[in-house]
């Protein structure tokens, strides 16, 4: 009698570690879908945002100039740290899609990202704004750019209200912005050089 009892027992203590087990994969299962919902909810939040823009043809052209110099800059970064993948990364969107499986893409990336203090959901902004709007706008170069809007940063902060976009945005001008600071001393510097004749002895 008590062999059938401690045999109905360990059956019913193995049937309820089945069923926390199923449980557990059902509860992941659920968050990985809710993450999944809340992804496709803000890219759709995204999307409506980039295409709700009301700027002029001038402002999304300075914008998208910002956002293509940023994107072509990062894919230029990656091979350089990865000069044997040159031509297997041809493009940002093939780097994109091969760091989801390639551990060694992926990590270069992710430096790359925390170098310039961008962010993945940064990089989704950017890259939505490159789709919807690429097709029609123009690059203009930084002194064009100068030309035209004084504060970028106040217009962006001004004008686009979806945070997450706002933020890319804004991100992408840092970036573009502190790469010119920086390489402005040594293009002063090359220029003196060139005003200075060479002396021969």
């Amino acid at each position: 009698m008590k062999d059938s009892v401690d045999h109905k027992l360990q059956a019913l203590e193995a049937h309820f570690k089945e069923l926390d087990f199923i449980k557990d994969n059902l509860t992941q299962k659920f968050e990985d879908h809710s993450k999944t919902l809340a992804n496709q909810g803000a890219q759709d939040e995204l999307w409506t945002a980039v295409l709700s823009l009301k700027f002029t043809s001038m402002e999304l052209n300075i914008l998208y100039s910002y956002v293509i110099e940023v994107l072509v800059h990062l894919h230029t970064c990656v091979l350089e740290k990865l000069p044997d993948l040159v031509r297997s990364l041809p493009t940002l969107a093939s780097i994109l899609r091969r760091k989801v499986t390639n551990k060694r893409i992926r990590v270069v990336w992710e430096s790359v990202l925390e170098e310039y203090g961008l962010q993945e959901a940064d990089i989704t902004a950017l890259c939505i704004f490159f789709v919807a709007h690429g097709n029609k706008a123009e690059h203009y170069i930084a002194k064009v750019r100068q030309m035209y809007i004084r504060d970028i940063n106040f217009m962006i902060s001004n004008m686009v209200k979806n945070q997450a976009l706002q933020d890319g945005l804004l991100k992408a001008v840092q970036v573009i912005e502190k790469g010119k600071a920086e390489m402005a001393p040594q293009e002063k510097k090359s220029t003196v050089k060139e005003l200075i004749p060479s002396v021969k002895s």
